[in-house]
């Protein structure tokens, strides 16, 4: 399954991101990277 997800910095740095398609599904990250891990995780948690 793929979902979109809108990125955007964060004030204090780092990034966060939100899954328009699935409500309540956010996450947060230092790196670029580290914001797609937790993304996979966390769209994973929110459809489990």
């Amino acid at each position: 399954m793929k979902f979109k997800a809108i990125i955007h910095e964060a004030e204090e740095g780092g990034y966060w991101a939100e899954v328009p398609a699935i409500p309540g599904c956010a996450t947060q990250g230092e790196t670029l990277e580290e914001l797609v891990e937790n993304l996979h995780e966390a769209i994973e948690g929110c459809l489990s």
